[in-house]
């Protein structure tokens, strides 16, 4: 699928994350009430025909890589020390936030953008 990042596709997508906000982490968890931090990107874009492969350190193999502070609604964020080593991705939403699913004991979240992901901020990825 070709969905413009501007356009009303990513805000499906963007939405659905929001809708998932208070639900709980589960490592593993693709929902419907329950998400991991992957499991969540898979399931917000699967709403406007993206697909994405299952684990973070796999979906930083999609799409084109976005500069530090160029996010754009929709691109998804990454962290971890090096590519070898993500192990946690987050949706940027605009308004220098991102909704993620981040770790166990915390439901999804909305945060700030870079740092409410973790401290290990890689990279940015555009998929749609």
């Amino acid at each position: 699928a070709n969905v413009s990042a501007t356009g009303t596709g990513i805000q499906k997508a963007i939405s659905f994350a929001l809708a998932q906000v208070g639900d709980p982490y589960l490592w593993g968890g693709n929902g419907p009430d329950a998400w991991d931090c992957s499991g969540l990107m898979v399931a917000s874009f699967r709403q406007i025909g993206i697909s994405l492969p299952r684990r973070s350190i796999e979906q930083y193999t999609r799409g084109t890589s976005v500069q530090y502070g160029q996010w754009q609604p929709g691109d998804l964020l990454f962290y971890g020390f090096s590519p070898g080593s993500i192990h946690h991705v987050a949706l940027y939403i605009g308004g220098n936030q991102i909704v993620h699913a981040s770790r166990s004991g915390v439901p999804v979240k909305v945060a700030f953008a870079p740092s409410g992901g973790g401290s290990d901020y890689l990279g940015a990825k555009r998929v749609a």
